[in-house]
């Protein structure tokens, strides 16, 4: 009712009404960052919009959004279970049920577009969204897509994508290729290497390697860091090691000789962890890529074994190709971690290569570009709601 009194306010006075965007997905920083970085750039450009996050209950986007300053309305909605099917029974009943939720907070927010960046609570919202005929936007991170936005894409509006030759598994005609969005800190990472040493409390005249598990943190990656941390810093390297929270007391080490070595649960300032760092060490997903290509250092990627569709050996496979990363297989961690780095910090020139091809795959403007379509898309909603109010009457 209130809506609908400020709509007619609204038209009396000329003024017209706030976009109403929804943005669903998360589950982990690799969704839960771009979502927050498209409504970011929403805000920016329309103040006013009205913007509601859709997301998955206990997972890291309910605290995240509204950190960022966004509402957010949590489903109860899981996964498939690969490791235990017979946990998977109980999906098709929560899957009903986030469905008629997802359909009332359509129907109760009313929105003009609605943006899924993948992630548990993307697929009802965005399903529900089609249903209902609002236009759709898919913001797919990934170089293979999975089922759920493959099945999506089909009723999709647009679909935005951060690889080359998509067409492969979405319609031709909606794909635009926008890159990824990434944090809008890591843009300016070339400016802050004094900072970032002094805030790290690291020395200018010793090289630095930065070894990331993920938002989560990585097991084997933590494994093999225990194996080889003391003959990093035997050879003079400085360690930041970001663990994971799961992990971090599990890893702090015993014994002396650890000055040079950073030890964190959760990297809270990556943007000085990016700009202090000499070679990289990282998980392979989609935005840590999109984030560590803007960057531009020396990139070894370690995809993890434990994802759906495999998709982050995947994105690893596409900047390897291009040499433009050093690919190290999970399950080599233990005998080559060593070595690899080893030979990446002795070797000048194949890191100035591999600096040189990453930065060539980098891009700033992903969040711009999406947020164009977002718009574009939230106006024709506009107008398909005005033409249906009229054919009612």
């Amino acid at each position: 009712m209130e809506t609908e009194e400020k709509t007619v306010q609204n038209q009396i006075s000329g003024k017209e009404e706030p976009f109403r965007i929804i943005v669903s997905g998360g589950g982990t920083g690799g969704h839960i960052f771009p979502a927050i970085a498209i409504a970011n750039e929403v805000r920016r450009r329309r103040p006013d919009a009205a913007i509601l996050f859709v997301g998955a209950e206990n997972r890291m986007e309910m605290e995240k959004v509204p950190a960022a300053g966004y509402e957010i309305v949590g489903l109860n909605v899981a996964g498939l279970d690969r490791k235990h099917p017979w946990k998977n029974l109980r999906l098709p009943g929560k899957l009903l049920h986030c469905l008629r939720i997802t359909r009332k907070i359509i129907k109760d927010f009313n929105p003009d577009v609605v943006v899924g960046v993948g992630g548990y609570a993307s697929a009802p919202t965005l399903f529900s969204a089609q249903k209902l005929h609002v236009p759709t936007l898919i913001q797919e991170q990934n170089s293979l897509p999975g089922i759920t936005n493959k099945l999506l894409a089909r009723k999709a509006d647009r679909i935005c994508v951060g690889y080359d030759q998509m067409e492969r598994f979405f319609p031709k005609e909606k794909i635009i290729w926008t890159g990824n969005p990434i944090r809008q800190d890591i843009a300016d990472i070339h400016t802050k290497r004094e900072e970032a040493l002094a805030f790290y409390n690291l020395k200018p005249d010793a090289p630095v390697l930065l070894v990331m598990g993920g938002s989560l943190g990585a097991g084997s990656i933590n494994a093999g860091m225990q194996q080889w941390v003391d003959v990093f810093l035997g050879k003079g390297y400085q360690v930041i090691w970001q663990t994971g929270r799961y992990y971090y007391q599990k890893m702090l080490p015993s014994g002396e000789g650890k000055e040079n070595l950073v030890m964190l649960d959760f990297i809270r300032r990556v943007d000085l962890a990016y700009a202090a760092a000499d070679i990289i060490v990282s998980r392979a997903g989609a935005i840590s890529i999109s984030e560590l290509c803007v960057v531009g250092k020396p990139l070894i990627l370690i995809p993890s074994p434990n994802v759906a569709e495999d998709h982050q050996m995947r994105n690893a496979e596409a900047l390897s190709s291009r040499n433009a990363a050093v690919l190290l297989p999970d399950d080599r961690i233990r005998d080559d971690f060593g070595p690899v780095v080893e030979e990446l910090f002795s070797n000048d020139r194949r890191r100035e290569l591999l600096s040189q091809n990453i930065a060539r795959m980098g891009t700033t403007t992903a969040a711009r570009d999406i947020v164009d379509e977002v718009l574009k898309l939230a106006e024709a909603g506009r107008r398909k709601k005005e033409a249906g109010k009229k054919q009612s009457k």
